[in-house]
């Protein structure tokens, strides 16, 4: 065992070699020149090309004010919120200093400094850099400072350097930025909406960049705003900063800030390419905002010019044909449409809105908030091609299986009880009319966007299956309805416009998916900056279930709701929607070269809540399948002039005929009479007679797995498949057979030889 004087002589020597490594770094550590961080660069925006689209910045917005232009109410929001023994430490927080070297030796989330005389060290004499060697010049600069500066000197360089969000540098640029005053005429409940933005104002700004956020939903930043201006205010009661009728006076109503403002050259799309780029940017990177806005980068996109001028003239024509912003009805009608590359992701063209110089901020194209109705189809007739239903052991169901398709219908779960509203009373899924379908094809639902063959196909198969294949084709979770009731199958969830033309395009390139991208480099004193490879490309679905899918939505575009979509004169596929309301409408729809979608819907410019579009353009209600439709038409025609019209890979026969309970089955009346041949002769043909409901005429081509679908149509006789077996007399056309196209009519092909 070591003796005590060991112990105490080795304790002894490493306290004094660490006060000696501390007194030697504190001494070698100087202040460095204050505002040398607070340069600025433009940014600059390049399309795909590689030609320049903008420059934005002209300087940080910044202008320095003295403590007593700093209203106590403001400095107190900060100290109450940030660091309320300010006026007592010595400028440090050793714990806090410690738990963040921790950390990052552990290779955890970095850690700012604690206390506001290190986060103004940080800001005036630092970059923001997390790492370990600037974590103890912060230390020894804090130190230092804190003994050169008095407190008020140190808390007026800290709301002087400190970002507010919005490009704005300091109290001075931030008050007038979101509430257009001098930061001397600010008031208490002011003061702590700012002090809040201090946590970071991409979360805490009402108009800022929520969807960075991965777990945000809309709203997601004025409610945490909200939360912590709240807090802030009571803390500084709490602490004896503002007097019980100051408080009160100050919760009563939350400061809501002006709108943005457009800076020069955003203006027109290049304002929502800018913005979509910029969300990409600090998505994919360490590059905080305040970094970025700072400037300096060069952002290489993916937009192609030519594409983006025709989406939204594309937009202003349908626009100027159809809608009369005189009429009442026709006012606050907004568009978001986006068109990405399937097998890439690249985002070549967004419509965001009517620019920033409109007072329009909210790009339309990457929103979140408008239900994206019976455009949620596809993804439940996938799930049902994949997974089956809870009666069909996995096995997947057929395009051709027939649900219930009349209007006001009750919603069977699969335990034999019915869905049930919250006061009790059961539950009645409603078609957009009440046309008696009767028993139909999912195809034919699909085709006439009918509405309760997929809510009941939606309960058979699981909702949470219908989210998982609409997870694979690249829908983020955070958009989709968090209720998985019977109305998720028709679209209650709120994707962006981005994310649907990407989900389709998952269908459009056979089950290949690859994440929407619109930032292909990033470039800061010629040096390329991490994390913009291209998104990684996966099989998301099964082949053969994407070009299913994309069988059922050319016949949506052929003989649907999607017609005005064959004017493109290419082979097209895709599905309309319209919400419940109509408070929206949709088109998304693709080629092999390019998917794009398209959403229209008015909303109240005062709270932002979507209004019905019953009696816009003069019609009593607005479907996908008119005004988006004739918007993606008039796009693709341009974005696609020269280009070829590649078609689509052949499907082939998926899943199994399940029809759902309660569903009419032919009964067949079978007849076969052999007769005596010699076993070197060829058999018998049998007599056949087969009966079953006739298909509605446009099903009489159903997928094309048999003689129907290049011959004549309707009943007819089967056509002789190879080899010497010999074909039935058949007269039917509800069977499937398989060889494809090349009979004289009937669903029933050859037989196999």
């Amino acid at each position: 065992m070591p003796s005590w004087k060991l112990v105490s002589g080795l304790f002894i020597g490493f306290v004094g070699c660490l006060v000696a490594i501390v007194g030697i770094g504190f001494a070698m550590v100087q202040i460095p020149s204050e505002n040398l961080a607070a340069k600025s660069q433009n940014n600059v925006y390049y399309w795909a090309d590689n030609s320049q689209m903008v420059a934005t910045g002209t300087g940080v917005n910044r202008q320095n004010v003295t403590i007593d232009k700093i209203p106590e109410a403001m400095q107190w929001a900060v100290i109450s919120a940030e660091n309320k023994s300010f006026y007592q430490d010595s400028g440090v927080d050793p714990m806090g200093i410690a738990r963040a070297l921790a950390n990052m030796a552990r290779g955890g989330q970095t850690q700012g400094g604690s206390t506001i005389t290190q986060q103004f060290v940080k800001n005036t004499y630092l970059s923001q850099d997390q790492t370990v060697t600037r974590k103890f010049k912060e230390m020894f600069i804090s130190i230092k400072v804190g003994t050169k500066l008095k407190k008020p000197q140190i808390l007026q360089g800290y709301l002087n350097t400190s970002y507010y969000g919005r490009g704005a540098y300091g109290i001075q640029a931030a008050a007038q930025t979101y509430f257009g005053v001098d930061a001397v005429n600010l008031k208490p409940s002011q003061c702590a909406f700012l002090a809040a933005l201090l946590k970071g104002p991409t979360y805490y700004d009402p108009a800022g960049n929520a969807d960075l956020d991965k777990t945000a939903t809309p709203g997601a930043n004025r409610q945490r705003s909200q939360e912590r201006w709240g807090w802030i205010l009571g803390e500084m009661h709490k602490d004896k900063h503002l007097s019980d009728a100051d408080y009160q006076k100050a919760v009563a109503k939350y400061p809501t800030p002006q709108g943005r403002k457009a800076t020069k050259g955003m203006t027109g799309q290049i304002s929502y390419l800018a913005d979509t780029a910029k969300k990409y940017v600090l998505a994919h990177s360490d590059i905080t905002e305040a970094e970025f806005d700072k400037g300096g980068y060069q952002i290489y996109t993916t937009f192609k010019k030519d594409k983006v001028n025709a989406l939204s003239a594309a937009v202003k024509k349908i626009q100027k044909e159809r809608l009369n912003p005189k009429r009442d009805l026709d006012k606050y009608v907004q568009f978001g449409a986006a068109s990405v590359v399937p097998r890439d992701g690249a985002i070549v063209a967004l419509y965001g809105g009517d620019g920033y110089e409109n007072g329009h901020f909210t790009n339309n194209a990457d929103t979140s908030g408008v239900p994206v109705g019976s455009t949620w189809k596809p993804f439940v007739l996938a799930a049902a091609m994949e997974y089956g239903t809870y009666k069909s052991d996995g096995v997947g169901v057929s395009q051709l299986s027939k649900y219930n398709g009349n209007d006001h219908l009750k919603v069977m779960k699969p335990d034999g009880t019915y869905y049930l509203n919250k006061d009790n009373s059961t539950f009645f899924q409603n078609n957009e009319s009440p046309h008696k379908w009767g028993y139909i094809s999912l195809r034919k639902a699909m085709e006439q966007s009918i509405n309760t063959p997929f809510v009941q196909l939606g309960v058979d198969v699981g909702m949470s299956k219908v989210r998982d294949v609409a997870r694979s084709a690249g829908i983020l979770d955070q958009s989709m309805s968090q209720d998985l009731n019977p109305s998720f199958a028709i679209g209650t969830s709120t994707p962006s416009a981005i994310r649907m033309a990407d989900a389709y395009a998952t269908f459009a390139s056979s089950g290949r998916q690859a994440d929407p991208y619109s930032v292909t480099a990033v470039k800061k004193d010629g040096e390329d900056q991490p994390g913009f490879s291209k998104p990684k490309v996966k099989q998301a679905m099964d082949a053969n279930i994407a070009n299913n899918i994309t069988d059922v939505l050319e016949n949506v575009v052929q003989n649907g709701t999607a017609t005005n979509a064959k004017a493109l004169g290419r082979t097209v596929a895709g599905k309309t929607g319209t919400t419940d309301k109509n408070k929206s409408a949709w088109f998304v729809g693709y080629t092999q070269q390019l998917s794009t979608s398209v959403a229209m819907f008015r909303e109240n410019p005062k709270d932002h809540e979507l209004l019905s579009m019953n009696g816009t353009a003069g019609k009593d209600s607005i479907h996908g399948g008119d005004i988006p439709t004739l918007v993606w038409t008039e796009y693709m025609g341009a974005a696609l002039k020269n280009a070829n019209d590649l078609g689509f890979p052949d499907a082939e026969k998926i899943g199994e005929i399940q029809d759902e309970a309660g569903a009419p089955s032919p009964t067949p009346s079978v007849t076969i009479t052999p007769s005596q041949t010699p076993s070197n002769s060829p058999s018998p043909t049998p007599s056949v007679t087969e009966t079953s409901p006739s298909p509605t005429p446009s099903e009489s081509c159903q997928f094309g797995w048999g003689n129907s679908c290049n011959g004549n149509g309707g009943t007819g006789t089967g056509g002789t498949g190879g080899g010497t077996t010999p074909t039935p007399t058949v007269t039917d056309t509800t069977g499937t057979g398989n060889s494809r196209g090349n009979g004289n009519g009937g669903i029933f092909a050859g037989q196999n030889g």
